[in-house]
């Protein structure tokens, strides 16, 4: 008891205890502990910025689609470059690239 009566009051005090016990629990013990709080985050920014890449991607995508289907110069440039399609009596040569 002597030991207990040298404590400060504010240490004995069982709000105080079961306020400390509850914030160590949160922090460090429970599921949702702060460094996994934390790694979500980080993972949720990394997901919106791929999201965000892939949006990109697609709206690019789309506008060569809208390209093809309304002209027909890009639609022989595109199968000339990408399938590398020629016309009838024409020879094709491919010189690699660096």
């Amino acid at each position: 008891m002597k030991l207990l009566n040298q404590l400060p009051p504010l240490l004995r005090n069982k709000f105080f205890i079961a306020f400390s016990a509850f914030t160590v629990w949160m922090l460090f013990f429970d599921e949702r502990d702060v460094f996994t709080m934390s790694h979500h985050r980080q993972e949720l920014r990394e997901l919106q910025k791929s999201k965000k890449y892939y949006t990109e991607q697609i709206n690019k995508e789309k506008e060569v689609l809208e390209n093809l289907k309304n002209n027909p110069a890009m639609l022989e440039k595109y199968a000339r470059e990408k399938y590398y399609m020629k016309r009838d009596k024409e020879d094709l040569f491919l010189i690699p690239g660096h």
